[in-house]
């Protein structure tokens, strides 16, 4: 039933409102409902292949995913279509993967290989019910080929000479994409890579178009240091996670790489070496060395130079060392340490007071002399640098020294003298003395700086005009710092005596000395005549005693000791030595007719050495108390040249015994004393001994002799003895 609005019951106004409402919603509710209802039934991909990556031999799947399929669904390879079914015939590594309900149909790929690289579509046909078809975007497959490993042209090694350019050149092959080439340097086993001096070039791999084969060349300028390095190329793409690598050894045949050295400090007057390294490829080398372009002859790996001097400093050594690839060299510069040696010594000078003036000073020396300067008026330093400055006072007027010094070398030292420019002064001897008749001389000495102008002679007031004056000559003599003016009075007479005054000038001023010439008396000619004859005498008459008193001393002869001993053999036997001991006169002996003995004869005779001096006394003795026994046996005509023949003198020969000494007499001088096998025995008074001749003849008496223990005294078995008619005497 229909109702017309104008005739509908009055409605409530809020009952109007919440139907209106729910009639709102009712409506959306359905439209959605109808709008749901239509997506539902049409077919469309929610899901679609995107771009990938693979490697050859990997697996990968392309997605593809669809709601309310309707039509037929296959994948395109290139806009060439595969197949609808899931296993797809013909394409035995590619499937269709998942299942119809969820609508699932991704393309699976297994194993990728280098054809699959392309692009590839899902798509689907129109549906039964109308719905269009549909096709995915396209999705780009992308299969990478690791490249093959690469290679060195040039092997496994390589020989160069140095600083010769050479090229390495590395290839890796099959690469997709194109192969990534990087160059390794190992010299000095570190792993460096270079960055500079390399050329890549890409080219289309000859069997296969998608492929490329890449070239590195490594351009190379070899070095001492590239011997025995080894450069590694080393090859990679996206294809693989690792590099992959090649390797050459490179030997570098290379000239000379020579050091110099020096052994030991340089030091004038010492001897320095140096030394010749070389390294070089091929190690056949020779040596040559140098010193300032001079050749030397030394052709081994050392030089040593021999006295160095210091003319030798800063000279420049050189060693050429050569081999089959070339020659190098090496130097060293000789820094010598010398001692100190002016190059100019200081001057001295001549200056106004109180003018500036420097003394200069150059030394030469290594290290660098030390110079100091000392005023040897106040022994002060007064400068330390080559150049002293000075302003020329009187109290720095004087001796200057210069003193340089290097370490380890002994000092040198020079003077200079700074003198003031003034006034002559005269330094003379007031009174001088002349002898009349005679030519006499008198002397002025004067300092002058400058060297005086005019020098002035005068005489008891007069000025000598000694151009014209045959009486005075004048000589000139100059000293350092001035002159001596000598002045000769010829055959002075006593008018020439008196005062005379010396007077000398310069441009600052002049002085005056006064001299008093006095007569002396002349010595008498013959006196002095008399004089010399008598030295000369005196003279001649030492000579001659000198010269008889050495004849005198001379040895006795050997028929004279064995007399002598024949005599006093036992007594010489019993002697004690030390008892005996006294001194050797030299003297002549006039009691025997024969010549003295000194002790330095009988020293040599005996040959014992003698503590001191022994005198020795000349006794006259008895021909009764000694007979002669015939010792030693007689010669057999043979010379014996001096021996004598031991003989048993008691067997021969036995004296009696010795008398007690008179009266008066001293008993030291007796044969007996000392000797305990004579003192017992009686005998006839001995005469007392006399004097030696010496002491007679100068009117002396004897000296008092000591006596004096020897140890070596009973060591002496036999001794020749002295002159007969004298004391036995033994040492």
């Amino acid at each position: 039933m229909a109702f017309h609005p104008s005739h509908s019951p009055p409605v409530n106004p809020r009952k109007m409102s919440v139907s209106k409402w729910i009639g709102q919603v009712l409506w959306t509710s359905l439209c959605v409902l109808c709008l749901v209802c239509a997506v539902v039934g049409e077919q469309k991909l929610v899901r679609e292949p995107q771009d990938q990556t693979a490697t050859v031999g990997s697996h990968v799947t392309l997605p593809c995913r669809v709601v309310n399929k309707s039509g037929s669904l296959q994948w395109t390879k290139d806009h060439f279509g595969l197949g609808e079914e899931r296993n797809m015939p013909g394409f035995e590594r590619y499937s269709m993967v998942g299942n119809d309900e969820e609508g699932d149909f991704g393309l699976d790929i297994n194993p990728v290989t280098l054809d699959d690289d392309g692009t590839y579509r899902c798509q689907v046909a129109q549906g039964k019910n109308g719905d269009p078809r549909i096709i995915s975007k396209q999705a780009r497959l992308t299969v990478l080929v690791p490249p093959e490993p690469p290679k060195i042209t040039q092997g496994e090694s390589l020989t160069a000479t140095e600083d010769q350019h050479i090229e390495i050149e590395c290839i890796s092959a099959g690469g997709k994409p194109p192969a990534d080439i990087t160059w390794i340097d190992e010299t000095g086993g570190q792993n460096k890579k270079i960055e500079e001096g390399i050329q890549t070039i890409t080219e289309p791999y000859p069997l296969d178009d998608k492929k490329w084969t890449t070239k590195s060349v490594l351009q190379l300028v070899p070095k001492k240091e590239h011997h025995n390095a080894t450069f590694t190329c080393q090859a990679q793409n996206q294809a693989e996670r690792y590099y992959q690598s090649a390797r050459l050894k490179l030997y570098v045949k290379y000239a000379p790489k020579v050091t110099v050295s020096i052994d030991g400090p340089l030091i004038e007057g010492s001897d320095v070496r140096l030394s010749c390294f070389a390294e070089a490829n091929p190690s056949e080398v020779t040596y040559r060395w140098y010193v300032n372009s001079h050749e030397q002859d030394e052709t081994g790996t050392e030089l040593v130079l021999r006295n160095i001097s210091a003319a030798m400093h800063d000279s420049i050594v050189k060693c050429k060392v050569k081999n089959a690839v070339g020659e190098s060299e090496d130097s060293e510069t000789l820094f010598i340490s010398y001692g100190p040696v002016f190059r100019q010594k200081p001057h001295s000078v001549q200056v106004e007071e109180n003018s500036h003036l420097t003394l200069t000073c150059d030394v030469d020396g290594n290290p660098t002399p030390e110079i100091n300067w000392f005023h040897r008026g106040t022994n002060s330093i007064v400068g330390s640098s080559a150049n002293l400055s000075i302003i020329a006072t009187s109290d720095k007027a004087g001796r200057y020294t210069c003193q340089a010094t290097v370490r380890g070398f002994p000092p040198i030292e020079a003077d200079a003298t700074v003198i003031l420019k003034g006034p002559p002064t005269i330094v003379s001897h007031r009174l001088q003395f002349g002898v009349p008749g005679d030519s006499v001389e008198l002397e002025c000495i004067a300092y002058s700086i400058p060297p005086p102008q005019k020098f002035v002679w005068m005489h008891n007031g007069q000025e000598l005009d000694l151009s014209t004056s045959g009486d005075y000559v004048e000589m000139k003599e100059h000293i350092p710092g001035g002159i001596k003016s000598k002045l000769t009075v010829r055959e002075a007479q006593q008018y020439n005596f008196g005062v005379y005054n010396c007077s000398v000038s310069n441009q600052y001023g002049s002085d005056t000395f006064e001299i008093i010439l006095k007569p002396q008396k002349n010595f008498p000619l013959l006196m002095l005549l008399a004089a010399i004859i008598g030295g000369v005498a005196v003279v001649i008459f030492v000579t001659l005693v000198v010269i008889l008193c050495q004849r005198k001393e001379k040895k006795p002869s050997a028929n004279d000791l064995v007399d002598s001993e024949k005599q006093c053999k036992e007594s010489d036997r019993s002697s004690n030595i030390s008892d005996l001991k006294l001194e050797l006169r030299t003297t002549d002996l006039d009691y025997g007719g024969h010549e003295s003995e000194t002790s330095e004869s009988v020293v040599t005779r005996v040959g014992v050495p003698l503590a001191g001096p022994v005198p020795l006394y000349n006794t006259r003795l008895s021909t009764s108390d000694c007979n002669e026994p015939v010792f030693p046996p007689k010669s057999d005509g043979h010379n014996n040249n001096g021996y004598i023949p031991y003989v048993d003198y008691q067997r021969d020969y036995n004296p009696p015994p010795p008398p007690p000494a008179p009266e008066g007499v001293d008993v030291r001088y007796s044969a007996t004393y000392g000797n305990p096998f004579l003192r017992t025995a009686p005998s006839p008074a001995l005469p007392p001994p006399p004097p030696p001749y010496s002491s007679v003849r100068n009117g002396g008496v004897p000296r008092q002799h000591h006596q004096q223990t020897s140890p070596t005294s009973q060591y002496i078995t036999h001794q020749p003895a002295v002159k007969r008619g004298t004391l036995a005497t033994h040492v």
